[in-house]
């Protein structure tokens, strides 16, 4: 009988792990905040973390994705950037800039992650606060829906880089979507809508690599590790394949530029908690 209820509770929680591993590689990518949609699963669940090893493992699902995607790009910003510095050809100068401007955007967002991380992670989780701010990226998506930008990889600026990064920081609270925050400085500021999905992961991916770095010692020590090891490797293999599926997907869209739909989502479902969030 002890056997039988056991096995009922791994699978259980492995379906509830599955189910948060999809949601994640679902919400990654695109514009509507996948911190914010993960506290949502968790409580419809009925699930309590404690810690962040959990965002730090399905986080580190996504980013393996999304570098395995990116991979010629990244290899090709190396390369040239260190081809740069060594020659000066103005071949390579471009991607060098483009290079520099990642690693300065990158800044603001490591820098108050690694101070406020925590009280952020404390103190931005109810149903209120992620209702508010589905509905403030809705109104950000809806008001640059048709904007269509001329700036290339080539042309980007250090005032473009500062004001995105900044963008970044603001991702920091559940609700306010990563991508979605830096894909909207970027459109703003007249990139192209290629080059925008481009840089706005290029920002992510040094973010979340030192987000896994710094989170290794929550991990070892998290009391949910070995109680939780299968469901929560069923979480980063399914974040895994969501996020690069998720991933794909974003990038047609983006070529079509139609970010309203997105827009949309973000109305109904801010709609949604804030009545709940109201009622609770």
């Amino acid at each position: 009988m002890c056997f039988f209820k056991s096995t009922n509770y791994e699978i259980n929680s492995i379906v509830k792990y599955f189910i948060l591993g999809a949601i994640q590689g679902i919400a990654e990518p695109i514009p509507i905040s996948s911190s914010g949609h993960l506290i949502i699963g968790q409580r419809l669940l009925g699930i309590e973390q404690r810690g962040l090893s959990f965002e730090i493992i399905t986080n580190t699902a996504s980013l393996i994705a999304i570098v395995f995607i990116y991979r010629k790009d990244i290899k090709q910003l190396i390369t040239h950037s260190f081809l740069y510095i060594k020659t000066r050809k103005e071949s390579y100068r471009a991607d060098f800039r483009f290079s520099l401007y990642v690693i300065i955007g990158t800044i603001p967002a490591g820098v108050v992650g690694v101070l406020f991380g925590d009280y952020i992670a404390d103190y931005f989780t109810s149903f209120y606060t992620i209702s508010i701010t589905l509905l403030i990226t809705g109104v950000a998506l809806w008001i640059i829906r048709n904007m269509r930008g001329v700036k290339r990889d080539g042309d980007l600026s250090l005032k473009d880089a500062i004001i995105v990064g900044c963008a970044q920081v603001i991702a920091l609270i559940p609700g306010i979507s990563r991508s979605g925050s830096t894909v909207i400085a970027s459109i703003g500021l007249g990139m192209k809508q290629s080059t925008a999905l481009r840089f706005s992961f290029m920002l992510y991916i040094p973010v979340s690599v030192g987000g896994a770095i710094l989170g290794v010692t929550d991990m070892i020590n998290s009391p949910d590790m070995k109680t939780l090891a299968l469901p929560y490797f069923i979480a980063f293999i399914t974040a895994l394949v969501f996020t690069y599926f998720s991933m794909k997907w974003l990038m047609g869209i983006m070529e079509k530029g139609n970010l309203k739909y997105f827009a949309y989502y973000c109305f109904i479902v801010g709609s949604i908690l804030l009545v709940v969030a109201y009622l609770l």
